[in-house]
């Protein structure tokens, strides 16, 4: 990526923002600043207002109070087409990308100016578009439909636009959630080459781990306000723990617990030809954690699918409480006892625009509803027992889903499954997108539903998760089930089975 010209420092600079939304205030004074050629990493809870000040420095929502200052020049607030203008660009976990128009018409969309009525140079549009993506190492035509794209290379898109707009600062919220091991180098890769070209990079992430990779300063954000801002190379997690949630938070660590029951759940040779999964066998017994590692594509998702019906097995056989299971549907599934929290909360877990009560009560509407008649009291009565039992940050049952943080959508989501009073609980990567402090109260409510009899299977990325949750453990490697392992098993191990490597030991 060739040099950039230096720009004034700071690049950005945010003092006193306040921003409210009603009664809620978002943003009660947050300080902030960016220098050209660094990468500053903002950290906080959800809810902490990361996204909103995002919206404000992009132009989205005006700030009610603060100064914004751009190279040095002092703005009351930005609109979203003066924000592009001056150089901000955002990268979001989810990209805003058309998927019916090829990746050259998207980032014609961002880039080009003009009447409706100009004349289009399509040629010159894709040699554009080809050598954006040539720049950022993109191994895709910019002919290609962005449907036809992995949400990594949709990001790699995002990155072509920022990009040919000569963005100055750039905004990446959560860039690795969804990435595999080797794309994540790969995107640290582009970020390290736009800080040596000197664009300022704001890096929001949970993962203190990639913060430590990549970031020169972090600071953190709790409650609306601007808590601290450090130097990485001299900072703790422990501190940026503290910083984040206000307390001293343990880590994860492994707790034994109390002897598993009579199986609940017993697999054999399952298969499905759609979803990629063939030949495995496990069992969960009451009371038991039973993890499933194994790198991305391992066939972890697929699985758990297949045990819900979404896609039905054409092989094998499926028990519960030593009964076979014929499971074509999910409420086949639901009716076996079986519930199934999937990773993707947001297209899959909860409705944000419908109130917090009806998402909690989808899976259960003839119980509440008896007869079909839509009854509020009921339907209240079962939410507030939910927000009260899983600790649900909310104004109350009637919010809407939008209204909440990830970590309590995730809640939300586990509420709706629970209220069908299931034998078996899949989760899938639960704690994905929270943070710390939520990540630790999902922990807690999981091992308690296993110490209540609940027999849990938790699909999870995070390899110190799944190692310090899981009573037992397995690893799935290309659709098939490799290796089932004790728990306290060390993570070597677990990584030499997701590989094909010698070294794990079955249990």
């Amino acid at each position: 990526m060739p040099p950039a010209p230096a720009f004034p420092s700071p690049l950005l600079s945010l003092h006193g923002i306040r921003k409210s939304y009603g009664a809620v205030q978002a943003l009660r004074g947050v300080d902030f600043e960016l220098r050209a050629g660094e990468v500053h990493a903002l950290l906080g809870e959800n809810g902490a207002g990361k996204s909103t000040l995002i919206k404000v420095v992009t132009g989205a929502h005006r700030p009610d109070a603060g100064e914004i200052r751009i190279a040095g020049e002092a703005l009351a607030g930005l609109g979203t087409d003066e924000a592009r203008a001056r150089g901000i660009a955002c990268i979001y976990q989810q990209p805003a990308l058309f998927a019916e128009l090829d990746v050259a018409e998207n980032i014609a969309l961002r880039l080009e100016r003009g009447g409706a009525w100009r004349r289009l140079d399509w040629r010159r549009r894709v040699a554009q578009a080809e050598e954006l993506l040539r720049r950022i190492g993109a191994e895709f035509p910019a002919t290609r439909a962005v449907r036809d794209l992995s949400m990594p290379e949709q990001q790699l898109v995002e990155i072509a636009c920022a990009l040919g707009a000569g963005a100055r600062i750039v905004i990446m919220d959560e860039p690795t959630a969804s990435l595999t091991r080797r794309e994540q180098e790969k995107l640290y890769e582009i970020v390290r080459g736009l800080r040596a070209a000197g664009v300022g990079v704001v890096y929001i992430s949970h993962r203190l781990e990639e913060i430590r990779a990549l970031a020169d300063r972090v600071s953190v954000l709790r409650d609306g306000v601007s808590v601290g801002t450090r130097e990485v190379a001299g900072v703790s997690e422990a501190e940026l723990i503290r910083l984040m949630v206000g307390r001293e938070v343990a880590l994860t660590e492994r707790i034994a617990g109390p002897p598993p029951g009579a199986v609940r759940l017993a697999v054999e040779n399952l298969g499905c030809a759609a979803g990629g999964v063939s030949g495995v066998s496990f069992e969960i017994r009451s009371g038991e954690i039973f993890g499933l590692a194994g790198l991305v594509g391992a066939g972890r998702t697929e699985l758990a699918r297949t045990l819900f019906g979404l896609t039905p097995a054409d092989a094998g056989r499926i028990a519960v409480d030593g009964r076979e299971q014929r499971i074509c549907t999910p409420r086949d599934a639901i009716a076996a006892g079986l519930a199934y929290v999937p990773e993707d909360r947001r297209r899959h877990g909860v409705i944000l625009e419908m109130p917090i009560a009806q998402n909690m009560t989808m899976a259960v509407h003839g119980r509440v509803f008896p007869g079909g008649w839509l009854r509020s009291g009921p339907e209240l009565a079962l939410a507030a027992d939910c927000i009260r039992d899983l600790s649900i940050k909310t104004a109350g049952p009637e919010a809407p889903g939008a209204s909440l943080s990830g970590g309590n959508q995730q809640k939300v989501a586990l509420a709706r499954w629970l209220a069908t009073q299931p034998k078996v609980l899949i989760l899938d990567e639960p704690t994905q997108g929270v943070d710390v402090g939520a990540k630790g109260e999902i922990h807690r409510i999981v091992r308690r539903l296993a110490a209540e009899g609940l027999a849990v299977l938790l699909i999870s990325s995070d390899l110190p998760e799944v190692l310090a949750m899981s009573d037992r453990l397995g690893v799935m490697r290309g659709g098939r089930l490799v290796e089932t392992l004790p728990g306290g098993v060390e993570a070597p191990v677990v990584m030499a089975a997701a590989l094909g490597r010698t070294g794990g030991a079955a249990a």
